[in-house]
């Protein structure tokens, strides 16, 4: 059984502080019984078992917590990892720049600059094993998605729409913008920790050329991560 704890109806970075900081406060306080927390952009999924505590107890832990503070008001984590990810724009590893590039009215190298330029927060994983929701871009980046729908793109795709990146971990369908490729892989179940993004984490893409994709050791950029 879960309860959803709702902090607004859109996407919207004070929302998603808020999700994240009330997640992070009640992993600190755990009640026995629950089995795991899930943040997204808007909300906090507490998922429980019914025999080890029942759904009233556990709504009044909630409220008890969301009486704490105004949660729209929190502060990012500042004890969260901040990654600088390789990335190779445009090209095969990106075909869709030169579209997005037409969209924004602007050259290629000027959406790359200004696409590296901005620190991301991991907004919530979903979709997909490891997939991070990453915002949120500038205006000019309000872009609709494509109308057609690419049937795959690879794992590391840099993927670009309505303001936001989306980096996943595996292969998947899309209709949102390619632009570049990482080499890094967020999702790596022999690992320690299978899933190496975070939500409130923060990341920002390095434009990188090709020979420095095929040469990116993961278990070296852990290590000097931190990760």
């Amino acid at each position: 059984m879960g309860l959803l704890v709702v902090f607004g109806q859109i996407y919207d970075p004070a929302i998603n502080a808020a999700a994240l900081a009330f997640d992070r406060a009640l992993r600190a306080d755990l009640p026995d019984g629950v089995i795991e927390t899930v943040p997204t952009f808007r909300s906090v999924l507490v998922r429980f078992d019914p025999l080890e505590i029942s759904c009233p107890r556990l709504e009044g832990h909630l409220q008890e917590l969301l009486a704490r503070q105004d949660w729209l008001q929190a502060e990012p984590d500042d004890a969260a990892q901040h990654w600088v990810l390789p990335c190779v724009y445009g090209g095969a590893r990106g075909p869709d720049l030169g579209k997005v590039a037409d969209l924004m009215g602007r050259r290629e190298d000027q959406v790359v600059a200004a696409h590296a330029a901005v620190e991301l927060r991991v907004a919530m994983l979903g979709f997909s094993p490891g997939l991070a929701y990453l915002g949120q871009l500038p205006e000019a980046w309000n872009l609709a998605r494509r109308s057609t729908l690419t049937p795959e793109v690879p794992a590391g795709s840099v993927l670009v729409a309505v303001r936001q990146t989306v980096l996943p971990a595996t292969p998947i369908p899309t209709g949102w913008h390619a632009i570049g490729q990482t080499p890094f892989r967020a999702f790596v179940p022999a690992h320690r920790r299978p899933f190496l993004l975070a939500p409130g984490d923060r990341l920002r893409f390095e434009p990188v050329a090709e020979p420095c994709y095929a040469a990116f050791d993961q278990a070296d950029f852990l290590r000097k991560s931190g990760g």
